[in-house]
């Protein structure tokens, strides 16, 4: 698990204005929630914080004008079009505190020989884990595996001290034949048999 330090700075102008004057001085406006405190609004710097979300999970500890805290990604808004950081929502932990997130899965090895397609029903697992070790991702082997095969959330190792936070027998992959195309033709016999009924 990785630690970012990243310097902050409270923030006390709201609105779209504030937020574009903000992300024009290569800053993100965020807002950090958590542990029954009100809700503190902060300007981070743009460039920092978009290497450490590249990262899944990444704990971010935050010096807030001197004052340290411990945080990590909640939600974050990137623009649509261009894809820098418009705004991030940071969920306030501390250390040796359990939390709930969602942790990606990655899926290793060959499919058994054969027309066969891999489906992520679960792209990310979703784990309670102390917030200063939670795991990056998750691994699971599809070694050899045949259409119909499914891997369940209680199939999948996890780290220690981090369990399950979602049924066990979930279904996260499963293996599905893959479908051959249809011929047209039988589009057109469909409407033959239409036109017959009529």
């Amino acid at each position: 698990m990785s630690e970012v330090k990243l310097a902050a700075e409270v923030r006390s102008e709201f609105g779209k204005g504030a937020a574009r004057r903000i992300r024009r001085d290569n800053k993100v406006p965020g807002v950090l929630y958590g542990h029954g405190s009100d809700p503190i609004h902060v300007t981070l710097p743009g460039h920092e914080l978009l290497l450490a979300l590249r990262t899944p999970n990444v704990l971010i500890s935050l010096d807030i004008e001197g004052k340290n805290e411990l945080a990590i990604p909640k939600a974050v808004q990137r623009d649509p079009l261009k894809g820098f950081l418009e705004h991030v929502d940071l969920l306030l932990v501390k250390r040796g505190e359990k939390v709930t997130v969602e942790v990606p899965v990655q899926a290793e090895g060959e499919l058994a020989p054969g027309n066969y397609l891999l489906e992520h029903v679960l792209n990310a697992l979703p784990v309670e884990a102390e917030a200063t070790h939670i795991p990056e991702s998750v691994s699971v082997s599809v070694e050899g595996l045949e259409a119909g095969a499914s891997v369940l959330a209680k199939d999948i190792t996890l780290p220690k001290g981090t369990t399950l936070a979602v049924e066990e027998d979930a279904v996260v992959l499963q293996v599905l034949a893959a479908q051959a195309e249809e011929p047209a033709a039988e589009g057109a016999e469909g409407e033959g048999d239409e036109a017959a009924e009529a």
